[in-house]
């Protein structure tokens, strides 16, 4: 069996569509068994989590609110040859979702959750009906009815110990010969909520029923060629690493790489099963292929990078030669639910990254009670990864050398003991310039502040390092 997990843009419009039912095609044909997951069409979460917010407002029609959904996915239908009717209920009942939220002007975690679901529901379907026009056994399945349990943390779903098992026993129940096309990023508790798995959370589907099916691969079809050696927004430079660790892999999702879901990979190395990253617009290429060991010497695999970036500085004098205060720290951390990135502690000082999504407010008077703190916004990190990096002598002189040739201040450095990478902190107004030098540096081509400018205006010519 092979896991096909399609993104967003690869279900995007009725030619992109057209081109993953003619690759899932080519794998039945070839004798594979195709298990196919699939996002919402691009731009519809936020279109239904923005609906969800304006059913709030006294006054708004919800026909409305559900009219530039409906018209979005009637638009792709009729360009398929996919009459409507095949995803006419989940509409209807997303319309009185919403009315009930108008009505009693609230919107709780839970009820956002299953608005949010009718994307992947709806999407399933259209795939599901054109791939059928076409010839091939495929049927629509909301993930929940294929043994997807997870827990309460509505918006950031986990599932639950026994949900591989009626994964099994669900799929076992597929008649041979039909191909589920399975929607992504949804579950459901044991009470029956629905509940979504977090932003991106597709690609973690996929990888729950990899895992859960001991499928031969999982692949994630994207709209990129594979991991990247930089954000080719970025560095026009960038290209495709053939292979990389599992444990690059979850360093580089974790600290920003935009291809893969931060949890993507840990049922994958659980059960030691390959993932390839592919592009549905490129079919024939290789991608990449995450396994769990890579032969390295200890050169970079990639740079990645985030934004909106908080940086907490937490200083008390109490910490020193004292104990349980590291413990008081992060408890408030954990109550307030607030995930850090990146660590560095003195005798006397703690200082987190985290991104900027959280709202910091509470948590800061807290942790005023007993320490001094200070929150600088408008930052960013970068990290420098690969199998390695930590132990090869000169990575990290490298990385400051660079940046500071470049004037780039380095405002905090985190490394784990993992040995697969470094990151820094920088302002974010530098991390075009930071990013474009490493990147020269590891990987050559352009580097430096007159060349990032040049590289905007698209006036550099590359070079291969």
């Amino acid at each position: 069996m092979i896991v096909m997990k399609f993104g967003g843009t690869s279900v995007g419009s009725a030619e992109s569509i057209t081109a993953i039912v003619g690759i899932v095609a080519s794998f039945s044909k070839s004798g594979k068994s195709p298990f196919v997951v699939v996002s919402a069409v691009s731009g519809v979460t936020d279109l239904l989590l923005a609906s969800a917010r304006k059913a709030l407002e006294k006054g708004v029609l919800v026909g409305e609110l559900v009219k530039g959904i409906r018209d979005k996915h009637s638009l792709l239908a009729r360009q398929l040859g996919v009459p409507e009717e095949v995803y006419f209920a989940e509409l209807t009942e997303l319309e009185h979702v919403l009315f009930g939220v108008s009505l009693v002007r609230e919107l709780t975690p839970r009820t956002t959750d299953r608005i949010a679901s009718f994307g992947e529901r709806v999407s399933a379907r259209i795939v599901a009906a054109f791939a059928r026009n076409n010839g091939l056994n495929a049927r629509a399945f909301d993930a929940y009815d294929l043994g997807m349990v997870t827990d309460g943390s509505f918006g950031n779903a986990e599932i639950l110990p026994a949900t591989q098992a009626l994964i099994r026993k669900a799929v076992k129940g597929i008649p041979r010969g039909v191909i589920p096309v399975v929607t992504g990023f949804i579950g459901r508790t044991g009470d029956g909520d629905i509940t979504t798995l977090g932003r991106g959370g597709s690609d973690y589907s996929a990888s729950i029923y990899g895992a859960a099916l001991g499928a031969e691969e999982i692949q994630i079809w994207t709209d990129v060629d594979g991991v990247m050696t930089a954000d080719p927004r970025m560095v026009p430079d960038a290209r495709t690493v053939g292979v990389v660790s599992f444990e690059e892999a979850s360093e580089l999702a974790y600290f920003g790489a935009k291809v893969l879901h931060p949890k993507t990979i840990i049922p994958a190395m659980e059960k030691d099963i390959p993932v390839r990253v592919l592009n549905t617009f490129n079919p024939s290429g290789k991608g990449t292929t995450i396994l769990r060991t890579v032969s390295r010497d200890g050169s970079i695999t990639a740079i990645t990078s985030k934004k909106n970036i908080l940086v907490i500085n937490i200083n008390s004098a109490r910490m020193l030669l004292a104990y349980g205060f590291m413990e008081k720290v992060f408890s408030l951390f954990s109550e307030y639910r607030i995930s850090v990135d990146m660590i560095a502690t003195s005798e006397v000082n703690v200082t987190v990254t985290l991104e900027r999504k959280y709202d910091v407010s509470g948590l800061v008077e807290r942790l005023k009670e007993f320490a001094n703190v200070t929150v600088l916004p408008g930052r960013a990190s970068i990290s420098v990864v690969g199998e390695g990096a930590r132990s090869r002598p000169g990575t990290g002189a490298r990385i400051f050398s660079v940046l500071g040739r470049e004037g780039i201040n380095v405002e905090m450095t985190s490394q784990s003991y993992n040995d697969v990478g470094v990151s820094v902190v920088v302002r974010e107004e530098s991390l075009n310039e930071a990013v474009l030098a490493l990147h020269g540096e590891f990987f050559g081509g352009v580097q430096g502040k007159r060349a990032v400018k040049a590289a905007h205006r698209g006036k550099v010519k590359f070079t291969r390092g």
